[in-house]
């Protein structure tokens, strides 16, 4: 039988804070409360146009269509759970890229200042014909907050502290209408997108990690989704995150693309695009591989951006160097099919790149 003293136990805790789990432990977290009738009676309304803010948790009824978007909204919607049992959030039609939102899980600003943020929200066993947003300080590292944030040095620690964690996307049909399905905003960590099928059209990426996030993984999906000339997954200025077991249908415009855009919207991007791992996924060609962007690019901005700037006051981040600084990265047991292993661009010598295999 195992024993465990006191100062084991105090280590394990430490060590699951250090890693972004609750000192308690996760496990034994409690479960947002089930939806109430008044609250399900809302969400089938069809004459209430939404948005609906949840903080419990709901299973559809199967066979619905919701034309309304859902959204999870600081700490009150902790652990809440949309179960759409088989069912559809259409929000398609929408006019607007808001509009065209279908689920949101994002963090609120206290009168105080302070950031609340949303831990363990689930959602699973949808059809989302729309986006998904998740993020914090901004929707995007452009933002106002983003940008007075990242003229101070702790910007990483505050914007990851100030963003919804654990985010759990599950078993989704994700069909996009004109723009990108999944977006995990600036200081995001540990979200997951698992078991889902990317399909429909996309006038920027599929997925876009943005600067200041990490741990996210992308596992087990089936991206057949087409893009108008970006990659389908774009890494920027994100770290320690997994992008595994997917297969990428024809990504004649880029697979996987890892950067860091260097002070667009006037920010300053700190963290580097480091210690991903790109692993057993499956890259599979149609046409002409030779003609296709690479499947995975380590380093794909190079500095080069228009947008760049120095601050000589701030000798930290993008404002030091322009450069992506795509470093420490593995590029693992990936296969290409219909391609070779030329699909693979690397910039640094201090990434891993090995067991890679064409058919």
């Amino acid at each position: 039988m195992l024993q465990f003293n006191s100062f084991t136990l105090l280590v394990a805790a430490l060590s699951l804070s250090v890693l972004g789990w609750p000192a308690e432990g996760h496990a034994k977290q409690k479960q947002a409360s089930t939806c109430d009738a008044a609250v399900m009676s809302r969400i089938l309304d069809e004459r209430d146009k939404g948005p609906i803010h949840l903080t419990c948790s709901v299973t559809l009824p199967k066979n619905t269509t919701l034309y309304k978007s859902i959204i999870f909204e600081g700490s009150a919607a902790s652990r809440a759970t949309l179960d759409c049992n088989g069912s559809v959030i259409d929000t398609s039609a929408g006019q607007s890229r808001m509009e065209k939102t279908a689920i949101i899980v994002r963090s609120r600003k206290g009168s105080d200042g302070h950031w609340d943020a949303p831990l363990g929200v689930t959602v699973k066993n949808c059809t989302i014909k729309g986006f998904m947003r998740v993020y914090g300080l901004n929707e995007n590292a452009n933002g106002s907050n983003m940008r007075a944030s990242s003229f101070n040095a702790t910007h990483t620690e505050f914007a990851q502290a100030s963003a919804p964690k654990r985010t759990s996307f599950l078993n989704l049909s994700i069909v996009a209408p004109g723009g990108a399905p999944l977006y995990i905003g600036p200081g995001v960590t540990w979200t997951t997108l698992t078991n889902s099928r990317l399909s429909g059209h996309t006038t920027g990426t599929a997925v876009y990690v943005d600067a200041e996030s990490g741990r996210n993984s992308i596992t087990n999906n089936v991206f057949s989704i087409s893009t108008k000339s970006r990659e389908l997954i774009a890494v920027d200025g994100s770290t320690r995150n997994e992008i595994t077991g997917n297969m990428f249908k024809d990504p004649v415009n880029g697979g996987i693309f890892l950067y860091r855009n260097c002070g667009e919207g006037g920010v300053i991007r700190h963290q580097r695009p480091n210690y991903n791992v790109i692993s057993n996924n499956t890259f599979e060609y149609v046409g002409n591989a030779r003609e296709a962007k690479p499947a995975v690019w380590l380093g794909s901005r190079g500095g080069k951006q228009k947008f760049c700037f120095s601050d000589p006051k701030r000798r930290f981040g993008s404002s030091a160097s322009p450069m992506d600084f795509a470093q420490k990265n593995t590029v693992t047991g990936n296969r290409f099919i219909g391609g070779d292993s030329k699909l693979i661009r690397n910039t640094d010598p201090t990434n891993i790149i090995e067991r890679n295999s064409t058919n």
